[in-house]
Order: structure tokens, then sequence, then C-alpha cells
């Protein structure tokens, strides 16, 4: 696998699943070439890496670098269900950012988790059917997909369901109205509604034909229009309420999407 040029890029080293796994233990003082994967959909346990232990409770996950001693076992009182993987590859790394951290899987907000234990058991299956290039390729494709499905779960939760996106991006906009004398990042935004910050960006325009923050900028310049209009506060002042500090930035913005500077629109001939 390591040679060929679609496996070579990710691929399954040792696979396997533990049911209510009475007594699992495992240390490796000797670290070992690949990543591993343990995602328990039940039960309690706990793993061990770089002298810091974690306690893992039912829907959770959690990835071991390779070239790392670690130990990691069951509670004794509520044994683990636990799905497990060895993986390398060239794409590895990038699967796994964040190892030696637990990752919660929250069932009430996850709809998939039963699909993404499909798609295990499918790997499996495929694998044990045996090891021609067609099998490994095809297993390993879906692997792509079940530990992608981890890797990004805010997308993956959210992927095709239109009227939840809606609402999604509604509030979003409440949000951003409530909050427009702050300077809001993408990531301000993408934290608040749930999504990631492409998924965000390519459904709020789908939505609105703005990109988010585009949209955001529409909000605040709306919002100094009627400051111009109704207050005699001072252009540099309401430049700061629109949360934008920088007054030849908020000029060149709001000519930008007015056709005029703040000056002129406010002395404008209003019929």
């Amino acid at each position: 696998m390591s040679a060929d040029p679609v496996l070579s890029t990710l691929h399954i080293t040792d696979i396997g699943y533990y049911p209510h796994a009475y007594g699992h233990f495992r240390e490796r003082t000797d670290p070992i070439g690949e990543y591993v994967l343990i995602y328990a959909t039940d039960g309690e346990g706990w793993f061990e890496v770089n002298n810091r232990r974690h306690e893992i409770k039912s829907n959770t996950y959690f990835i071991l670098p390779p070239a790392c001693p670690h130990s990691y076992a069951t509670n004794s009182d509520h044994p683990w269900t636990i799905y497990w993987i060895h993986f390398s590859g060239s794409l590895a790394d990038e699967y796994s950012p964040e190892t030696s951290v637990p990752h919660e899987i929250d069932p009430g907000n996850d709809s998939r988790i039963r699909d993404r234990i499909n798609l295990f058991e499918e790997i499996y299956t495929t694998l044990d059917a045996g090891f021609s290039t067609e099998n490994l390729r095809y297993a390993m494709s879906l692997f792509h997909h079940y530990i992608g499905s981890l890797r990004y779960l805010k997308e993956y939760r959210h992927a095709g369901s239109l009227k939840n996106d809606e609402d999604v991006i509604r509030e979003t906009i409440h949000f951003m109205t409530e909050n427009l004398e702050r300077a809001l990042t993408l990531d301000d935004l993408s934290d608040y509604s749930g999504l990631s910050r492409s998924y965000l960006s390519s459904s709020f325009k789908a939505r609105t034909g703005h990109s988010p923050l585009s949209y955001f900028n529409l909000l605040k310049i709306k919002h100094a229009c009627e400051l111009l209009d109704a207050t005699p506060m001072k252009i540099n002042a309401i430049c700061h309420k629109t949360g934008i500090s920088d007054p030849y930035y908020f000029s060149r913005l709001f000519s930008k999407i007015m056709g005029m500077n703040p000056s002129a629109y406010r002395h404008r001939q209003k019929t």
C-alpha cells in the first residue's frame, strides 16, 4: 500500500472492534510508526500520552501520534466499546492535526453517528473479503470519508440540511445586527453559527448573494446611514459606532457601497 500511488496517501494497517471490552489494556513503551485512532461509542476508559492522562466517555474519539509511547485502557466498572484503526500515509498528518486530545461527538447534534459505524463496518467487511488492489483502494477511499467525517464534524453534521441552514443563516444575520459595534471576524461568525468557515461562506452566499463579512459591512453602512440621517453625531463617532476603527477605511467603504462619502450623504438633498 505504501508504494501504490492511491493507497500511499492514506491507508489502514490494523483495524478492529472490541464490544464491552472488559479488561482491555494496552501499553506501548516502544513507539510504533502509525497513528492510532480509537472511537468509543459506549462505556468509559482512559489514555495516557506525554505523561498526561485523559478520561474517555462514550461518543468520544482520540488519535495517538506515531513514534510516541502511550497507554490506554477500558474502565473496569463501565467498559468501553471501541472501533479502532491504525493508519499511515502521506496525508495522515493532514487528517490528524489535533492528536493526543479527546474529541467528543454530541449525539444530540450529530445524527450521523450510526452512519459512521456503518461506514466502519463496510471498511472492515471489504478488507475481510480480500486484499486485491481494487478491494484495498475501495476500503481506503471509504476511510478517507470516515476519518474526514470525524475531522470535519461541522460540515458533515450540517451537510444537506437546507431548512436547518436557512435557520442558521437567519440567526447569524440577527447576531450581526446585534453586534454592529464589534469587528466580528469570519471565525466569530463560524463559532456562533456552528458551521465551518467554508460551509458558512458558501451557504450564506447561496442565500443572500453576499459573503458573511460583505453582508456584515452592508449592515454597518446601513446603520451609519440611519445615524447620519437621524442624529447630529460626528462622522468619526459614527465610524466607531459601526465597529470600524479606521475612519479612512470607513469613508472608502461607505463610498463604495453608497456611491458618495459620508459627508456628501449627510448633506444630500432629501426628497
